[in-house]
């Protein structure tokens, strides 16, 4: 191996038990799920260690809760040995680009953790305001998903491509009844359609109150410049300056998430390593399709840590 990455998935990689046989096994990422029930005033931790799904998977629980979990397993990663300088770059799809920024140094635990929380909390309610969701579209690529969005979209609705996560797979993102027509139309296009299990329309102008709200709270937070290179989901360029970083992930709510994009650029500038750190296993998954060269590694169980920090210090 050459250099590594080190990546934080989104929303999607939820898991009822998340993260629990890391706060048995490690005092650090215990502590972590205290400090995180003190910040938000509810047990998210009992939500993430026993459910019930139903009240994982709501928007404004989810991102806290794949947030804590993900940061749990990063402690206890560094517990093990692991460390930031491991990487020589870091990132993360939607939610997790917030998880990078944190690991990198750019915010605090608590600071990051109330912008999670809040921002799980617009894009709840941009969600209820307008009927809206997501479509997955496997055999896609930009310009075909662009030609059915176009073509299901009628006056007054919004439908546009809103996740570039891997060759083949483009998320389509819009009013509930454009969505419902694309779905219908995607096999004249070959493609086979899965409609997510989400709240609305993100990554969406659908979503233009959230990113508006957000503002608010981001103008309020302070941010450092990272301590490695994090690429930005919203252009695949790498976070500069606080006031930067602000506007890109106020931006990231509405626009599309260029995650194959971001994956190719650090490939080109010598990332072969690429560890993901996180519940389930999404991003691995997606670098399959992306390249299957890169050697992927997954921390997402106490079990996972020790042979993770093994292959990185062998790198």
């Amino acid at each position: 191996m050459g250099q590594a990455a080190v990546i934080f998935p989104g929303q999607g990689s939820q898991l009822v038990g998340m993260g629990k046989d890391i706060a048995e096994s490690c005092e650090a990422a215990r502590d972590l799920f205290a400090r995180a029930n003190d910040v938000l005033g509810f047990d998210i931790a009992r939500l993430c260690f026993e459910g019930p799904a139903e009240e994982l998977e709501k928007t404004d629980v989810q991102q806290p809760a794949i947030f804590l979990a993900s940061c749990a397993f990063w402690v206890a990663f560094c517990e093990a040995g692991g460390s930031l300088r491991h990487f020589v770059r870091a990132g993360g799809l939607s939610l997790g680009e917030y998880t990078a920024l944190h690991v990198a140094g750019a915010l605090t635990f608590e600071d990051a953790l109330r912008l999670v929380r809040r921002r799980g909390q617009l894009m709840q309610q941009a969600s209820l305001a307008s009927p809206s969701g997501m479509v997955s579209l496997l055999g896609a690529d930009e310009v075909t998903a662009q030609r059915l969005c176009d073509k299901a979209r009628r006056e007054g609705e919004v439908l546009r491509p809103a996740n570039f996560n891997c060759p083949g797979q483009v998320v389509i993102s819009g009013s509930q009844s454009a969505c419902e027509r694309a779905t219908e139309m995607a096999g004249e296009f070959d493609f086979r359609p899965f409609v997510l299990p989400v709240a609305g329309a993100f990554h969406s102008a659908l979503m233009a109150p959230a990113a508006e709200g957000l503002k608010a709270v981001l103008a309020e937070t302070g941010f450092s410049s990272p301590k490695i290179p994090v690429i930005a989901n919203v252009n695949a360029e790498y976070h500069g300056q606080a006031e930067e970083i602000r506007e890109s992930l106020a931006r990231q709510v509405t626009e599309p998430i260029l995650w194959q994009r971001c994956v190719e650029r650090m490939i080109e500038e010598g990332c072969d390593c690429f560890v993901e750190v996180g519940p389930a296993r999404v991003l691995t998954g997606l670098m399959r399709k992306i390249n299957r060269k890169m050697t992927a590694i997954t921390v997402n169980s106490a079990a996972s840590i020790e042979p993770a920090v093994a292959q990185l210090a062998a790198n």
